[in-house]
């Protein structure tokens, strides 16, 4: 069997980081052309182009530097990509701009509404806080609507106990990932919007109905249950999805090891002996690669 994800999904990828660093400076602006030019895109090239990023947006890249204007403008790409994710799956949604203490994403179906936040990481990112997942903040920002949902890189998420867990469940907040996202989508091009609303709506439901616990197989036994009961034609999808998110895990890790061996290769280049060794401290490339290294796909999906 092929590989999930083609070369022209890395491509993809690697046309939008370089065009994510080409638009930013002035970020009002940056966003609105990055928004229309992917909204473009998908409009030309379908679902299965919006899978392609949604499979790959969970990093950071790594050649963007820490709070800088293009690792912002990438933080609204991940908003969008949600946004443009519940429009093809047949809801109304829109990406709030200006109010910091708002959810970033708002969604509307027939009869239910949601708001959503998207969250990437660094791959070379070692300690995450609960605080990094925004699930008790998301829930303050509902503003009436029943639903939230956070989503995140699925093998950036703690896969045996966590707090975010007994705050979601507790809060009625679903935690989800750009893995499940890109299931539904995928569902929804085999069995139609309305099917895949019906899912997401079931899915929602699912977490008030859980125990509150901070057991990570609790939480995604019962969503990944509630997914794959929806429908006989869904396991076959979900086997494919699974082969696709571990190759998304090689493939981010490639993508910031290549960068970062390029960087240490420039240190390695200049003159002075002991600035170099003290440049290598200061970059932390060893470091960042032996995390990098060590990510592994966390097996949630086989969770059933």
């Amino acid at each position: 069997m092929g590989k999930i994800i083609s070369e022209q999904s890395i491509e993809r990828r690697a046309y939008w980081v370089k065009e994510i660093q080409k638009l930013s400076g002035n970020f009002a602006d940056d966003y609105e052309r990055l928004e229309q030019e992917l909204e473009q895109e998908i409009t030309a090239q379908g679902v299965p182009a919006l899978i392609d990023h949604l499979r790959l947006c969970g990093n950071i890249p790594e050649n963007y530097g820490h709070d800088t204007s293009e690792e912002k403008l990438y933080s609204k790409y991940t908003d969008a990509l949600l946004s443009l994710s519940f429009k093809m799956l047949g809801l109304k949604s829109l990406v709030l701009k200006e109010r910091a203490d708002a959810a970033d994403v708002e969604a509307f179906a027939e009869d239910y509404s949601f708001v959503a936040d998207a969250k990437a990481f660094r791959l070379s990112r070692t300690a995450k806080n609960q605080k990094d997942f925004k699930v008790q903040a998301i829930d303050g920002w509902k503003r009436g609507k029943p639903f939230a949902m956070v989503v995140c890189p699925i093998y950036q998420l703690p896969n045996t106990s966590s707090q975010i867990y007994q705050q979601a469940t507790t809060r009625n907040v679903c935690i989800f990932t750009y893995s499940h996202l890109a299931l539904l989508l995928t569902y929804s091009q085999h069995a139609g919007s309305a099917k895949a609303q019906r899912l997401l709506q079931q899915i929602f439901q699912t977490i008030p109905a859980m125990n509150p616990s901070k057991n990570a197989v609790d939480y995604w036994l019962a969503i990944n249950k509630a997914i794959l009961s929806f429908s006989k034609k869904l396991p076959s999808l979900w086997k494919a999805e699974k082969e696709a998110t571990t190759e998304s895990v090689a493939i981010g890790k490639e993508e910031a090891l290549i960068f970062l061996a390029q960087e240490r290769e420039k240190i390695m280049r200049l003159s002075h002996q002991e600035a170099l060794k003290e440049l290598l401290k200061v970059h932390k490339i060893d470091s960042r690669m032996r995390t990098i290294s060590s990510v592994t796909d966390n097996g949630l999906f086989s969770i059933q």
